[in-house]
């Protein structure tokens, strides 16, 4: 079996549990510089989450990142994918240079950013810093 089959299977297995569990979790959304405005605008937690389909890293971050975004403090979250592959008008937006690139604002003022993060303490941390 491959990483990414691995990550793909514990992701989906998180989702159904917290789908089951009634759980509210953060908003996830492909990145659209219209939707990212009015996040800010609105003063909301953000998460700009840059990765890349063959990246293992990232690969790691994904559960990590929707099992923490279903904790209550973190229900009026945004977050928004960005594909590194793709959307190199989004990483010259943000300054990313690297894939596994997780940036946190809260409003319009960035409040934290990361590289290759793989711990939930320090992604948790991180997220931390948009509340």
């Amino acid at each position: 079996m491959s990483l990414r089959y691995i990550a793909q299977a514990a992701l989906a297995l998180a989702m159904m549990t917290l789908t089951a569990a009634g759980a509210t979790a953060a908003e996830r959304k492909t990145f659209d510089e219209k939707d990212f405005a009015a996040a800010q605008a609105q003063g909301k937690p953000i998460l700009i989450d840059i990765s890349a389909t063959w990246c293992p890293t990232c690969q790691a971050q994904k559960p990590i990142i929707q099992k923490l975004s279903a904790e209550p403090q973190y229900e009026n979250l945004t977050i928004f994918d960005v594909d590194f592959d793709t959307r190199k008008d989004v990483l010259r937006k943000f300054g990313a240079q690297v894939q596994s690139t997780l940036i946190v604002f809260k409003g319009d003022k960035e409040t934290g950013r990361s590289v290759g993060a793989t711990s939930e303490s320090a992604i948790d941390g991180l997220m931390r810093k948009a509340l």
